[in-house]
């Protein structure tokens, strides 16, 4: 059965892949960002595609948290409910520690971190009402560990499991799941900024396998599982200087 799924930052990267591959599983799309010309594009190429398919957008700054609620209930109410919410916006904005505007800290923590917090907790509010409902929260495998470059957009992807970790047993008897998805290095414009992108795989491929894990409901995935699973471990022994230049 076709369900609705809210994603936020759905005008690029992964949101973008994530939702013309769940369109073309015939499932109904609640789409944000904060680029709305980029949503009203890729609504009318999934309605091509997919004639079937409903698409809501909305343009949404997740960081305007009050704002994010009331975006969640238009949705609800415009595609007749959502069972699946989500939360995927986030920037990355490349870092030179201490020589930086510190503005850049805070903006990715303020997207990456509280933006998807209030996305969640907005999520909560509304699926506890219908006694079911799935929230999925897009982390980094750099949670696992962080990069000289991308060292506060690692520590927001940290955040942010923990959070979710946390929000699953609050939420386990009102009938909602909680996934976490840990990526590896996905082509989109989020990391093509980085000089090294060891077994980058397309968005489109990235997709598939998360809206498979979705289907399943899992807890959480590394995506792609090989050679993540086995470079997560790995990855915490690499010498300090050998991640120097990352």
């Amino acid at each position: 059965m076709p369900s609705s799924v809210m994603i936020t930052g759905a005008s690029s990267g992964i949101g973008w892949a994530l939702a013309r591959e769940l369109a073309a599983r015939g499932h109904h799309l609640a789409l944000t960002a904060r680029r709305l010309d980029k949503l009203e594009a890729l609504r009318a190429q999934i309605e091509q595609d997919h004639p079937t398919v409903q698409v809501a957008v909305r343009a949404l700054d997740v960081t305007h948290y009050d704002q994010v609620g009331p975006a969640m209930m238009d949705f609800a109410e415009a595609l007749g409910r959502l069972d699946t919410v989500v939360a995927n916006a986030g920037i990355g904005l490349g870092e030179k520690i201490g020589r930086d505007p510190f503005d850049n800290c805070r903006r990715m923590i303020e997207t990456n971190l509280l933006g998807s917090v209030a996305t969640v907790d907005a999520a909560v509010q509304y699926l506890q009402t219908q006694g079911r409902g799935h929230i999925v929260g897009i982390s980094s495998f750099l949670a696992f560990r962080g990069l000289p470059r991308s060292a506060v957009y690692s520590a927001t992807k940290v955040a942010l499991a923990n959070y979710l970790q946390a929000v699953r047993p609050h939420v386990r008897r009102k009938g909602i799941d909680v996934t976490i998805f840990y990526p590896g290095f996905i082509d989109t414009p989020l990391n093509q900024m980085l000089p090294h992108r060891p077994f980058v795989i397309s968005a489109e491929k990235g997709a598939r396998l998360m809206a498979d894990k979705m289907a399943r409901r899992v807890k959480s995935a590394i995506i792609p599982a090989w050679p993540w699973c086995l470079a997560k471990w790995l990855f915490r022994l690499v010498p300090d200087r050998f991640i120097a230049g990352m």
